[in-house]
C-alpha cells in the first residue's frame, strides 16, 4: 500500500514537471516568434542624397490682364472670343461684347444734343428779340425823361398849375426809366440764363455721347502684348455657386459677364516659371538657387532645367483642407526655353539639395516619436529597446542619425505596439461573437 502511494506521488510529479516544462517551452518559442516577426534594418554610413520630388503648374512670369470694359447698367455679352493657347500680336482682337445697347444709348443721346442745340438757338433768338425791344423801349423812355426835363425849365414862364405838372411829368418819367433799365438787367440775366441751361444739356448729351462712343470702342478689347492667349475660368457658368475644387469651364463665345470682370491675360511664352507646394519636412531641405529637373506630363521625354527662385517662408494650408501637414509655396524659374511651353501644363519636379557626405542614415520610417523624442528600437538579444537618437537631415525614404553607431539593427516598426494576431482562430468573429 506504501508503495503504490509512492509510485503514485512520483507519476505526479513527472506529470507536473512535464507541464510546467511544456508552458515554459510555449513562452519562449511565444516570445521568440513575436521577435522574429518584427522587420528589422541596419544602420549605414553612405552618402543621402537629399533630392525633393513635388508636382507643379506653368505660369507666365510676364503677363498683362483683359477685362471687360467697366461698363454699369447690366451685364455685357461676349460676340468674339479667341481659344485658350492662340498666338497673338499687340494690337489683335482678342474679346469683343455686344454693342448694340451702347449704340442705342448713342443715338439717344444724339437725339438730346440735337434737341439742345435748337433750344440753344431758340434761347438765343428769344434774347436778341427782347434786347431789340429793350432797347426801343429804353431810347423812348429816355426820350420822355429829356422831354419832361425841358418843360421844366419853362416854368418860370408858366402858372404855378402848369409848372407843377412839369415837375410831376419829370418824376414820372423817371420812374418809368428807373424800373425799365431794371427789367431790362432781369430779363438780360433771364436770357442768359436759358442759354446757359440749353448749353448744359448740350454738354450732357455731348459727354453721354462721347462716353457711348467710347464704350463702344472698348466693346473691342485686343493684346496689350505679344503672346498666348490664356483664358480665366468663368465662375457665372454656376449661376453664383462656387466652391474650393469645383471645376469651372472657361470663358466662351455667347457668355454674359459682369463689367470690369476678368476675362482672360496674355502671356509671355518666353518668361515661363512654375509654381508648386512642398511639405513641411522637405522645407528645410531647399534653397533659393539649387538645381531643378523639370518632367512635363504633357510631354513625356521632354526635360527642362531649372532653379529654385523663391521659397515661402509661410505655410498656406487652409483650415478645411483635409491634408495634416503644411505646405509652402515655391517658385521655379525655367533656364531653358521650349516652344511647346504653355500655362496651366502640370509638371513633375526634382529638386536637388545639398547632399549630406559620409553620415549614418537608416529608413524614415525606422524613426519613432516617443515622449516627444525621435528614438529607435534596437535589438538586445530576444528583444528590442528604444535609444534615443538625433535626426540631421532626412529626404522622401532615409533620414541621417546621430547617436547610434553602424551595423546596428534597429526594428522598422514599433515592436511594442499591440499587433493582430497571425491566426485566424484568434480573430473575433463578425458581429464581435465568438469563432
Amino acid at each position: 500500500m506504501r508503495r503504490r502511494r509512492t509510485i503514485l506521488w512520483a507519476v505526479v510529479a513527472v506529470v507536473l514537471c512535464a507541464v510546467v516544462a511544456g508552458v515554459a517551452a510555449v513562452r519562449r518559442s511565444a516570445t521568440t516568434t513575436a521577435s522574429n516577426d518584427v522587420p528589422t534594418t541596419r544602420v549605414k554610413r553612405g552618402d543621402l542624397d537629399m533630392q525633393v520630388y513635388a508636382t507643379g503648374e506653368l505660369r507666365a512670369s510676364h503677363a498683362e490682364m483683359m477685362t471687360a470694359p467697366p461698363i454699369g447698367g447690366g451685364v455685357l455679352e461676349i460676340t468674339h472670343l479667341l481659344h485658350t493657347g492662340t498666338p497673338v500680336k499687340k494690337g489683335d482682337l482678342v474679346i469683343e461684347f455686344d454693342p448694340s445697347e451702347q449704340r442705342f444709348k448713342m443715338d439717344q443721346n444724339q437725339s438730346e444734343l440735337l434737341q439742345a442745340d435748337q433750344e440753344i438757338a431758340k434761347a438765343k433768338a428769344d434774347a436778341a428779340v427782347t434786347a431789340a425791344q429793350d432797347k426801343v423801349a429804353l431810347l423812348k423812355a429816355r426820350f420822355d425823361v429829356r422831354r419832361a426835363e425841358l418843360d421844366v425849365q419853362k416854368n418860370e414862364l408858366v402858372s404855378t398849375i402848369d409848372a407843377r405838372k412839369n415837375d410831376l411829368a419829370l418824376e414820372q418819367a423817371q420812374r418809368v426809366l428807373a424800373e425799365l433799365e431794371q427789367d431790362i438787367k432781369s430779363r438780360t440775366a433771364s436770357g442768359k440764363a436759358a442759354i446757359a441751361l440749353a448749353q448744359e444739356k448740350h454738354n450732357k448729351a455731348k459727354l453721354a455721347m462721347d462716353q457711348a462712343n467710347e464704350n463702344i470702342k472698348n466693346m473691342k478689347v485686343t493684346a496689350p502684348i505679344d503672346g498666348l492667349v490664356a483664358l480665366e475660368k468663368n465662375e457665372r457658368a454656376a449661376n453664383g455657386f462656387f466652391f474650393g475644387g469645383m471645376t469651372l469651364p472657361e470663358y466662351r463665345q455667347g457668355d454674359q459677364v459682369d463689367a470690369g470682370a476678368n476675362i482672360g491675360q496674355v502671356v509671355d511664352p518666353n518668361e515661363m516659371e512654375i509654381a508648386a507646394k512642398i511639405g513641411e519636412l522637405d522645407r528645410n531641405n531647399i534653397k533659393e538657387g539649387q538645381a531643378v529637373d523639370v518632367a512635363l506630363d504633357a510631354f513625356p521625354g521632354a526635360t527642362l532645367h531649372g532653379t529654385v527662385k523663391s521659397l515661402g517662408g509661410m505655410n498656406n494650408r487652409q483650415f478645411w483642407e483635409a491634408a495634416t501637414s503644411a505646405k509652402f509655396d515655391i517658385t521655379i524659374g525655367i533656364s531653358s526655353k521650349d516652344s511647346r511651353l504653355r500655362p496651366g501644363l502640370s509638371v513633375q519636379l526634382v529638386i536637388h539639395g545639398t547632399p549630406h557626405k559620409d553620415v549614418l542614415y537608416l529608413p524614415r520610417q525606422a524613426v519613432k516619436l516617443k515622449d516627444s523624442q525621435q528614438v529607435v528600437y534596437v535589438r538586445n538579444g530576444s528583444s528590442f529597446e528604444p535609444r534615443q537618437i538625433k535626426v540631421q537631415a532626412e529626404n522622401e525614404s532615409r533620414a541621417a542619425v546621430e547617436g547610434i553607431s553602424v551595423g546596428t539593427e534597429i526594428a522598422m516598426i514599433d515592436p511594442t505596439a499591440p499587433r493582430r494576431s497571425s491566426n485566424p482562430a484568434a480573430s473575433p468573429a463578425p458581429g464581435g461573437g465568438q469563432p
